[in-house]
């Protein structure tokens, strides 16, 4: 279960490593505000937003020497977890939070989605009356090799943001997530198009409801690193990584490892849960084409690991052709001998003819070398400032409409080891460390 939650107590909770209460846990410096969300820093008004997957009882466990034991075997020891954890939620006084229906009791509007075939696990997202009017709820069922789920939550702020300058109440998307776990780098296509699908459903509900003016906020356990195919796609589509931004951390290999969220079942630690950020300035690049382009650098990691250089990569995919083209057949094959394509979990047809559209330029039916060049050389790269907030001048020459976004003013991960890089033994409450990250409210330009 991923639990997603919007703080007005910006503070990471007392708890020590074990999850008990203590006088001297990691906390942050900003205060906790009575007036709801909107808090104030050096004067600005402010949000919070919390990722935490809680790790579900039926994943958790028990003995390293009896993998078959797992904690939903053992009802005191999740439910006293569990409680910890959502105890201390409610002692938080959030205005979203993604965890069980107790919170209908504390003030919460709440919306639960299972995954699909009773998996035992899923997503819940509750939001505080006093704080947010829920304006619309939508559910995303992938129905894939993975089962997985997404929440959209349409929300509106009560109160204005910018109550003495005349500004009305602030509408926002929000989406809650959870992408399958790459069990094997056949399947990073599977997170990838569970992605696609949640900005394509994004981009249709926009349109329908003429929102092109909204901030996004996109929540979970992305199961991905930096260093991977979602990331770079979410960059690409003008989603910048909250945390990141707050540490002025670059997209580059020399800060993929400054912090981790996430301790696997093999023992591995890695930064996964991620707080994605889209303000409506923020250019971004056609969805489609930067989905092929998202399959084709797959693609290219597929073929390198088999030490494919990009000639011998050219003689795959043609096969036994005798011309220097590829064929569409060739290519449909080359797919499927890759495990991208064939399979339960792989690409669609249509999928492969998109792909197919995008590599065979002139559109005369092969792919000849150099149009297979372009295909090998393409990534997935943003091309965009990591640091959002550069974005928020109050420029009058840039646009005649004046909208509102998110500027990202603090963001920190408990226990504050992992925010080293390090995962402490003594941890007890997930195998997740929960993300927070504060937002304040900017006017800026849209652009045209």
């Amino acid at each position: 279960m991923v639990a997603v939650v919007d703080s007005n107590n910006l503070s990471i909770p007392n708890l020590n490593t074990n999850g008990n209460e203590s006088r001297v846990g990691y906390k942050r410096s900003v205060p906790r505000s009575n007036s709801g969300y909107v808090s104030s820093i050096m004067g600005e008004c402010c949000i919070s937003c919390t990722t935490f997957n809680i790790l579900a009882p039926i994943y958790k466990r028990l003995d390293h020497q009896n993998q078959s034991l797992r904690e939903s075997d053992v009802r005191d020891s999740w439910f006293n977890r569990n409680q910890t954890i959502l105890d201390w939620l409610i002692c938080e006084r959030s205005s979203v939070i993604c965890l069980q229906e107790r919170l209908g009791n504390a003030g919460y509007n709440t919306f639960s989605l299972a995954r699909t075939n009773n998996r035992g696990d899923g997503l819940l997202t509750a939001l505080h009356r006093d704080y947010f009017n829920v304006l619309n709820y939508r559910e995303l069922l992938f129905n894939d090799f993975g089962d997985r789920v997404a929440q959209l939550v349409h929300v509106e702020s009560v109160v204005p943001f910018f109550q003495n300058q005349g500004g009305g109440q602030q509408e926002i998307l929000i989406v809650n997530t959870h992408l399958l776990f790459p069990h094997d780098s056949s399947l990073s296509v599977v997170r990838l198009h569970q992605v696609y699908k949640i900005l394509q459903y994004l981009e249709l509900y926009q349109t329908e409801n003429k929102l092109n003016h909204i901030p996004i906020i996109l929540c979970g356990d992305w199961n991905g690193s930096k260093r991977g195919h979602v990331y770079k796609f979410l960059r690409s589509q003008g989603f910048v990584s909250s945390y990141d931004v707050a540490h002025q951390y670059t997209d580059g290999d020399a800060d993929a490892h400054k912090w981790v969220s996430h301790r696997n079942h093999r023992g591995n630690i890695c930064g996964v849960d991620f707080i994605w950020l889209r303000n409506p300035n923020q250019s971004r690049k056609p969805l489609q084409a930067s989905w092929a382009e998202a399959v084709f650098s797959i693609i290219k990691c597929q073929l390198q690991k088999a030490s494919l250089a990009e000639n011998d990569a050219f003689a795959f995919f043609k096969a036994d052709n005798n011309g220097d083209v590829i064929t569409h057949s060739a290519f449909c094959e080359a797919l499927r001998q890759v495990n991208l394509a064939g399979l339960p979990y792989g690409l669609s047809f249509q999928e492969t003819d998109d792909l197919w559209a995008q590599a065979d330029v002139d559109g005369n039916g092969v792919v000849n070398y150099e149009e297979f060049k372009r295909m090998w050389n393409l990534s997935c790269s943003a091309q965009i400032e990591n640091n959002c907030n550069d974005n928020m001048e109050d420029s009058k020459d840039c646009s005649e409409k004046e909208i509102l976004g998110f500027a990202v003013k603090d963001a920190f991960l408990f226990p504050s080891e992992v925010e080293k890089g390090k995962w402490p033994e003594n941890y007890s409450l997930s195998d997740h460390a929960p993300l927070s990250v504060v937002f304040s409210p900017v006017r800026m330009q849209s652009s045209s």
